[in-house]
């Protein structure tokens, strides 16, 4: 057919780096791409078969993207004069919609891309934020679509997709369906209320304190629905800091030799605060020469392996692990999810579908120097889809997609591709297994406790060795009645300390803990909220007045 009877499709993605990827995996990598009146969006143009709608064939493909959200929600410009609104008239207030980023022109860019085209197929992240993305793009491109044949025939096409691997972009382009409606109103819901509570607190307390406290005649005390909460468990750390008076305590020490091995023992008592009550302990026992064991128990333990990995769990050991920051990990967790090498990094599920293919996964892993080892294990075990987690109905937990060496990644990338390949092979091994020995010693009337670990079966922490058990080793086989000399006997000096200030792994489980905010509104809230938790700044001062 000519170009001109030629079935013209408009391909609307997320972000610029996604459209690239896609029209890359779409195109065979035969893709043209030239420049669009917006700056940041290229257009990635080719040639295929179009399978869908009443014009089905040869169609011509124009693959590009938006970059987030299209539009945003205000107050109509009568609103934003402070001194003459009342705060509480904001819950009535009129809203309006507003381009988000007016410079790019997106709007004028989509109108223009989607001038005359047959259909629409929308590639937006699939989750709410993209669904209501999707109804952005649409009221743009829609009106200036070419009319269809048929009156109500389908022209705007979904993909839903969790990978961006090319077996997982051509399955979703062959089951195109529709964008999901009350998903995406579900978000403007979410965008009003934060706006009109948001708006009106804000002006509130920052008007109240203005007139309260010198000094904060140019300061806006912002409060959001997600931030201040967030915040609060700062500040309140923070207090706990200020008030925490310390003690200082004292605590027998003991150390008894066990055969060639020393071994350090816990005082029964733990400690007391008072130096004479310790001093008359010390003087019951420091004539003593042998530590007597009064029992001994052996008990088998496992350790379970993690449940698969969602975005929060990803936030929040990235922080304590890899000392990586929330934006910095998602920045990366997204770079990897567009070049293909992990799924989509925005998920609450923590376990796999039934019918999700791990063996595929594994063999791509066991081509890898650093992980074959232990693929290779898994590939030739019986794979049993792990029975813990739960599945909040949005994307399969984060896995990843395809084999990656160190020198294809930056170095940040791959440390935490490392950690997700690592995580999702501990999720198939087995549990770890050790056996805890517990000692009780006498020594004179006071009673001591010694403990350790041996290890029986490493299970998961094969691969995922932060979790291996942690303990002593039993040096010598304890059995009831034995009696080993004691070396030393002294009194030691401790202080009590306060709690420190919140790590941002801590706060992220205390989010997740109270349901605070969404993983997008996480990363901006963490940023703010971080430089409370380890300041005794102004801005706590602010925020407790």
């Amino acid at each position: 057919s000519s170009v001109s009877q030629m079935v013209v499709v408009l391909m609307v993605a997320e972000k610029p780096s996604l459209a690239r990827s896609l029209a890359e995996i779409l195109s065979k990598r035969r893709c043209g791409r030239r420049k669009s009146m917006c700056n940041a969006c290229d257009v990635y143009e080719f040639e295929g078969n179009f399978p869908h709608g009443e014009r089905r064939g040869v169609a011509k493909f124009k693959m590009t993207s938006v970059c987030g959200h299209v539009m945003s929600l205000d107050f109509l410009p009568k609103y934003n004069k402070w001194d003459q609104v009342d705060p509480v008239e904001l819950y009535e207030a009129e809203t309006m919609k507003k381009e988000s980023i007016p410079n790019l022109r997106i709007c004028d860019f989509l109108r223009s891309e989607g001038r005359g085209v047959d259909y629409l197929v929308l590639w937006l992240d699939c989750d709410k934020e993209g669904e209501n993305i999707c109804f952005e793009v649409i009221n743009e491109v829609k009106p200036v679509m070419k009319q269809p044949r048929t009156p109500d025939v389908q022209t705007v096409f979904r993909a839903h997709f969790s990978s961006i691997t090319e077996g997982a972009v051509l399955q979703a382009f062959h089951s195109l369906g529709s964008p999901n409606w009350n998903e995406a109103r579900s978000v403007d819901a979410r965008m009003e209320l934060d706006l009109r509570v948001g708006c009106s607190f804000t002006r509130f307390q920052t008007t109240s304190f203005q007139m309260k406290y010198t000094g904060l005649n140019n300061s806006v005390i912002s409060y959001g629905p997600c931030q201040t909460p967030t915040l609060g468990f700062c500040v309140q750390r923070h207090d706990e800091i200020l008030r925490f008076k310390s003690e200082k305590y004292w605590k027998l020490d003991a150390k008894v030799r066990l055969g060639r091995a020393t071994a350090s023992l816990e005082w029964g008592r733990e400690g007391v605060f008072d130096n004479e009550v310790g001093h008359l302990f010390l003087a019951t026992v420091r004539d003593e020469k042998t530590a007597k064991v009064e029992g001994v128990s052996e008990k088998q333990r496992s350790k379970a392996p993690p449940i698969a990995l969602h975005t929060v769990e990803m936030l929040r050991s990235a922080s304590s692990r890899l000392h990586m920051g929330p934006k910095q990990t998602m920045d990366v967790a997204e770079r990897l999810y567009t070049e293909g090498y992990i799924s989509y990094p925005r998920t609450e599920t923590t376990s796999y579908p039934t019918d999700f293919d791990f063996r595929s996964i594994l063999m791509e892993l066991d081509r890898h120097p650093e992980f074959r080892e232990y693929a290779s294990t898994l590939l030739q075990s019986k794979i049993s889809r792990p029975s813990s987690g739960t599945d909040a109905g949005d994307h399969p937990p984060i896995t990843p997609m395809r084999s990656a060496t160190r020198d294809q990644l930056r170095d940040g990338d791959w440390r935490l591709y490392d950690f997700i390949v690592r995580h999702f092979l501990a999720t198939l091994y087995p549990d770890c297994k050790y056996k805890l020995t517990e000692a009780e010693f006498s020594i004179g009337s006071e009673r001591f406790q010694w403990s350790g670990s041996t290890p029986v079966d490493p299970g998961y922490t094969s691969v995922y060795s932060w979790h291996a058990v942690q303990g002593l080793e039993v040096p010598v086989a304890f059995e009831k009645g034995q009696e080993w000399e004691v070396m030393q006997l002294k009194l030691s000096e401790h202080q009590t300390s306060p709690p420190g200030y919140l790590t941002e792994s801590e706060l992220i489980s205390l989010m997740e803990k109270h349901r605070i905010g969404t993983v997008c509104l996480s990363l901006s809230i963490l940023q703010t909220s971080m430089a409370v938790c380890s300041s005794t700044s102004a801005c706590v001062e602010v925020f407790t007045v």
